[in-house]
């Protein structure tokens, strides 16, 4: 993998992944898109091959203006061979997942909907200039085990889950469109496994009984993961580990 765009650089898995990317291959270059470059830890901020590009999930204007600005770094006809979309939001400020129906909130949909589902297929729709290139492209959204309709048993966070849902429908209908494209290709959606970050803070007593991983070893699953895709793999929904998921 040389030329990577990862979107949601800030975030904790986000950083690693980035970290993890520029530490596999000194010709790789990492192109990291979020919304605050500040949120961005030193001295990955400062990386020679790392380039920070302002993005807003929120704002589906956002994706054009990050093509143009691109086209600087790495040119369309360089292409990229790797998309990673690692933005999420799960609460923030008054937003916090809904033990029951009551608790649901137009806005709080919307705003989950634009950061864990739309955000994705906007910069997909952007970048497909970059996917051109005849060389394997690898598109991977980190989705959610909780996003998963069949393995719902437990009800709730209702904007989060259905969020992740419709992220794992987009993943699975670009995967029958865009190999006709921009082929070979892998479309993949993607667990992380439960991380040791700010999205999982509030819940830190309940996650007491799970696996829980660190930001750097849920980076490394993951790229052991990305790093053996292949077009066969296209339109599949993998955990951290490997193995499939439930749709």
């Amino acid at each position: 993998m040389k030329h990577i765009l990862l979107a949601g650089v800030s975030g904790a898995i986000g950083g690693a992944l980035a970290q993890a990317l520029l530490a596999r291959d000194e010709e790789s270059i990492v192109v990291g898109l979020c919304r605050d470059a500040a949120k961005v830890p030193e001295p990955l901020r400062s990386h020679s091959r790392l380039t920070l590009l302002a993005w807003d999930a929120e704002d589906d204007q956002s994706p054009k203006t990050v093509a143009r600005a691109l086209e600087k770094t790495i040119p369309a006809s360089k292409g990229i061979d790797t998309f990673i979309y690692a933005a999420g939001l799960l609460h923030d400020g008054p937003m916090f997942p809904e033990k029951r129906l009551e608790e649901l909130e137009a806005k709080n949909m919307a705003r989950a909907f634009a950061v864990n589902a739309t955000g994705f297929p906007l910069l997909v729709q952007a970048l497909l200039p970059w996917f051109r290139h005849r060389d394997l492209k690898r598109v991977v959204a980190i989705s959610a085990k909780v996003g998963s309709i069949e393995d719902n048993r437990l009800g709730g966070w209702y904007a989060y889950r259905s969020s992740k849902a419709a992220l794992n429908m987009l993943i699975r209908t670009l995967s029958v469109e865009l190999p006709r494209r921009c082929k070979p290709i892998a479309c993949v959606s993607l667990h992380p496994g439960t991380t040791d970050s700010a999205l999982s803070d509030p819940f830190s007593q309940s996650l007491a009984q799970l696996q829980v991983h660190s930001p750097a070893e849920t980076a490394e699953n993951l790229m052991s993961v990305i790093e053996g895709l292949s077009a066969e793999d296209n339109g599949r929904f993998l955990s951290w580990d490997g193995s499939a998921l439930p749709w």
